[in-house]
């Protein structure tokens, strides 16, 4: 599997788009705004740059990509009204694989700008957009060129798949059941590739710039918790259906595994530091349910909250289909696609009926040592 040419977010703006299947990376967004406030306030106030450069890493596309650009500069704005400072020139660096839906974004541009002026209600400085095609591990941008870097569930994905996995069967990720030898190969994995990112943003990044990240992650330090792994451990049960039904071969199922690490806010520190270039400034653990119209106590039986959770069941199905089909594809085909994911989606209606289930989120902030 090339990771670097199959994997990106469902284009366009259909049924099983990212676009449309986006809202609990949104909630993400949301839930770790403070931090990233914090960071470019602070950024901007010792640093005062004429020039301002905003790198978004693994952008997608879709109404998740300009939320924090805007949210971004609004908080310059608000300081440069207190300062009584002339805005700056903003430069927008939205970076994924070449695989993304850049043509999508570029289209919503300009209702984006004449949004974000109507928030405002002032003059702001011009505002210049960039689409930057490439794996964020390796340099994709010049030395010392930029301010502040953000990146939300976009590190948990890895280069490559782990080698030496191949006796991971019946299994698309860490699991339970995984021999300790894929646990450990990718954990291993994780570090090449967290460390490269490391260093390649330690050379593009001005000294004192800041970077806020936010992986899938866990908080368990067993790798193949249920916290961090279930959702694929379900997507796994449905495959292995289908093999029983001879929908899909076995040696396709044994062959497939997700090329994605969910890490422990000690493993990204531990990272970091070894790497030496970054002080932490912040490192918080959050979640954020399932199913992200989560109202758990607010029902009077049983039978009226699994139907409630149902509509849960089919909206997570959505999400991880406008995440996981283009890796699915590429491997079983696409005639298995709709098959798949309404099994996926009686799964989890049943079990998000049964349990409470989260995705537990590691956020980091930064600062470009000098």
């Amino acid at each position: 599997m090339e990771v670097t040419q199959i994997l990106h977010m469902n284009g366009g703006v259909g049924e099983a788009s990212y676009a449309n299947n986006s809202l609990l990376q949104q909630k993400v967004i949301y839930l770790t705004k403070h931090i990233r406030d914090e960071a470019i306030a602070s950024l901007y106030r010792s640093t005062l740059p004429r020039s301002l450069t905003i790198a978004d890493l693994g952008c997608s596309s879709g109404p998740n990509t300009f939320f924090v650009v805007s949210e971004t500069i609004k908080v310059v704005e608000k300081l440069c009204r207190e300062l009584d400072h002339k805005s700056p020139e903003y430069v927008v660096l939205l970076n994924d694989l070449p695989g993304n839906d850049f043509n999508n974004i570029f289209k919503s541009l300009t209702n984006f700008k004449e949004k974000l002026m109507n928030e405002l209600e002032t003059k702001i400085g011009p505002c210049y957009f960039y689409g930057v095609p490439g794996s964020f591990y390796g340099r994709i941008f010049p030395n010392q060129s930029l301010h502040f870097v953000h990146s939300s569930y976009s590190l948990q994905w890895l280069s490559k798949v782990p080698d030496c996995v191949e006796n991971n069967k019946g299994n698309i990720y860490m699991s339970s059941t995984s021999p300790l030898n894929v646990l450990k190969a990718y954990y291993e994995q994780f570090q090449r590739d967290f460390s490269t990112f490391l260093k390649c943003r330690a050379e593009e990044v001005v000294e004192g710039g800041r970077m806020v990240l936010t992986f899938l992650g866990r908080r368990s330090v067993d790798r193949s918790s249920k916290e961090c792994c279930y959702i694929w451990e379900l997507m796994a049960t449905a495959l292995n259906d289908m093999v029983v039904k001879e929908i899909i071969k076995k040696e396709q199922l044994d062959t497939f595994n997700i090329p994605l690490y969910t890490p422990s806010s000690s493993e990204v520190k531990l990272e970091v530091l070894k790497e030496g270039s970054f002080i932490i400034n912040r490192l918080e653990v959050s979640e954020v349910n399932w199913n992200v119209y989560d109202n758990w106590n607010s029902f009077e039986n049983e039978s009226e909250k699994c139907e409630y959770l149902s509509n849960g069941g089919y909206n997570l199905a959505q999400c991880m289909r406008a995440v996981a089909e283009p890796l699915l594809v590429s491997h079983f085909g696409e005639t298995i696609i709709e098959e798949a994911f309404s099994r996926y989606q009686e799964i989890l209606n049943d079990r998000m009926c049964k349990e409470k289930t989260y995705f537990i989120n590691v956020t980091i902030s930064l600062t470009r040592k000098a």
